[in-house]
């Protein structure tokens, strides 16, 4: 098998219709583009306990060809465990990861894998534009991948998503790496190897509703920051320093005033604002440490990362 494609499906009824015609151009245009035939091709299409009608429309849209594997989760695991369980499914030497909104174009494949063919491990699509989004989006995504980079030690490319195709040797790394709060575009990145990305435009969800509303966002944020940087650590910290540093010269002032002037320690006002500020920079620093503490009581417990109701193989339902 020389490419797998690997597509997460979650609450996508609105578009397998259209997905299923653009998949089944894609065929073509790898062969008539790249020299990749139809046996040398495989869909990993991960149904991660969608609500909807998905599984229906796949099973009457992809069981029956043989290039079209359904994977059908016993529950939603999220994102990122899905396309992590198409990872560990994909047979091909390369592997492909695509999201199904159609946001990012499938007929791009063809130029990544082109450039794969290069010699490159890692090809990631970088976005040169993001139609459809709105302005406090792609504000919020500049500042969040240059933020991560900045704090990180590892490079991750500014302007991706997991939209990318990766070697054998690669995908193999990442089966190695088994995480449970995953930030697979991080992992990459920390894996090495030869890497590139090319531009590509990205375009507007083709129907249904984005899967990552903001309180997502911002989970799938803290989970990239405190997968590869103890920054926050640090952060609270300093500010520890700060405000012991603060509470001593307060002291050397109390002082002072008690022993060399005849003026009275202003008391109630100061101590209730001091207190309130200690007291709110403890609840961050205990909420800043407990999310770590978390992440590592979840690791141990060892649970598998998802479990999988049925492997709908070509031509079974």
């Amino acid at each position: 098998m020389e490419l797998s494609i690997v597509i997460p499906i979650y609450n996508e009824a609105a578009v397998i219709p259209e997905l299923h015609k653009r998949l089944l151009g894609l065929i073509g245009l790898l062969y008539g583009a790249c020299g990749i035939g139809e046996k040398d091709v495989e869909f990993v299409l991960v149904n991660d306990g969608s609500r909807d009608e998905s599984l229906a429309l796949l099973l009457g849209f992809f069981a029956e060809l043989p290039q079209f594997r359904i994977v059908n989760f016993s529950r939603n695991f999220g994102h990122q465990i899905a396309v992590s369980a198409g990872i560990d499914i994909a047979k091909g030497n390369a592997v492909v990861l695509i999201d199904a909104d159609l946001q990012d174009p499938p007929e791009f494949i063809a130029d990544l894998y082109k450039k794969y063919r290069e010699g490159f491990d890692v090809v990631y699509a970088v976005r040169a534009g993001r139609k459809g989004e709105t302005f406090f989006k792609r504000i919020t995504a500049k500042f969040f991948y240059r933020l991560l980079r900045w704090i990180t030690k590892i490079s991750i490319p500014v302007d991706t998503g997991d939209f990318r195709i990766m070697s054998r040797r690669t995908v193999d790394t990442l089966k190695s790496m088994p995480e449970r709060h995953r930030f697979l575009r991080g992992m990459v990145a920390w894996i090495g190897f030869n890497q590139t990305g090319i531009p590509y435009q990205r375009r507007e969800r083709f129907a249904g509703s984005t899967k990552y509303p903001f309180h997502k966002m911002v989970r799938f944020a803290v989970d990239a920051i405190t997968s590869f940087s103890t920054a926050p650590v640090r952060v609270v910290m300093w500010f520890g320093f700060l405000s012991a540093l603060a509470g001593l010269l307060y002291s050397v002032h109390v002082l002072y005033i008690k022993l060399f002037t005849s003026k009275t320690v202003p008391g109630w006002s100061s101590l209730m604002v001091a207190i309130l500020i200690m007291s709110g920079i403890q609840m961050i620093t205990l909420g800043v440490i407990g999310e770590y503490v978390g992440r590592i009581t979840e690791e141990i417990k060892k649970r598998p990362l998802y479990i999988i109701d049925k492997i709908f193989e070509p031509g079974q339902r």
